[in-house]
This record gives structure tokens, sequence and C-alpha cells, in this order.
């Protein structure tokens, strides 16, 4: 009798994959970081509110900046959920996020303020604040296009750090 074994894919590691294993096998409660591109079709939105919204309702805890698009829609999903579950964590105070943002952060019951880095550019602050949501999480799960570059990089950082790295591309 044979027995058909599936090599990792290209670039996985022995590691990579016993650490995937054993994050499926979990059945207790993560900390699970959800990040992602401001520019996202409706659709999309859903589907990250939709999963996220699954993800509290068992009991994990969830991780996300303030920005709109995919941050946006996992706030949602996790306050309808269990809003105690949620932590959001801004780039900079919470004066200089968008309006239609500030509406939803308000309602936050864990809200980190980063006003230190409101004199970066936004795109400084955002890799800052990429950095403090993975050293919290387990897993991080990212949206983004090929060329989001601040994304791309926080999931290379977040493998570096042996955390579990689920990248989805929008295009």
């Amino acid at each position: 009798m044979s027995q058909s074994v599936n090599l990792p894919e290209q670039g996985q590691s022995i590691d990579t994959l016993a650490q995937e294993l054993s994050a499926i096998q979990q059945t207790s409660s993560k900390r699970i970081a959800i990040l992602g591109s401001r520019h996202v079709p409706i659709t999309h939105q859903k589907l990250i509110e939709m999963m996220s919204y699954a993800l509290v309702l068992g009991g994990n805890r969830l991780t996300t900046s303030g920005a709109t698009g995919t941050n946006f829609a996992a706030i949602r999903g996790a306050m309808r959920a269990d809003p105690n579950l949620l932590t959001v964590i801004l780039p900079q105070s919470l004066e200089r996020q968008p309006r239609e943002s500030r509406d939803q952060l308000e309602h936050v019951l864990h809200l980190v303020e980063n006003s230190d880095n409101n004199h970066l550019s936004l795109g400084e602050a955002s890799a800052l604040c990429n950095r403090e949501i993975i050293s919290r999480c387990q897993q991080l799960i990212c949206f983004a296009f090929h060329d989001s570059t601040t994304l791309l990089k926080t999931c290379e950082e977040a493998e570096e750090l042996g955390k579990l790295v689920t990248l989805f591309y929008f295009d």
C-alpha cells in the first residue's frame, strides 16, 4: 500500500506547515489581527465583515486599525458579535481619522490612540501601528493588492516574528 505525501508549496518550510496545522487544530480562542487596504469593493467589505463576525463569535480576540475599507468592515463585524473582544489601534489620534471612521470608532470599547505619531506622515504612522498590531496577535489575516507596500511589508515582518499569516490579494 503506497502513501501519498504532499510536499510543501514553493517557499514554505516544514516549520511553517507545522505551524499552520497547529493553528487549524487549535480549538481555543486566538488573538487575530485583520489588516487591509482602504480601497475595497463593497462586496468584499461584506465578506470581511462576516468573517470577523464569525471569528469573534468563536471567542477569538480581534485587533485591527481604524482605516476605512478592510479595517472598517472588520470593526463592524466584531462590534456586532462582541465589542469586548475587539481592540482597535489607531496610527495617530482619533481626531486625525476621517469623519466616517470617527463616528464608528467612538463606540469601540478598547481603542488605542497613538497621538505621539501625529507629526508623522500617515504611511509612517501606519507602519508603526501595524507593527504594534502584529506584536499583539498570534495570526495575521491581511487583504491587499500586489502593490500595497506597507501591508506586504507588515506581512513579511509578521512572518519573521513567527506569526501565522494569511494573505488575500484583491487583484
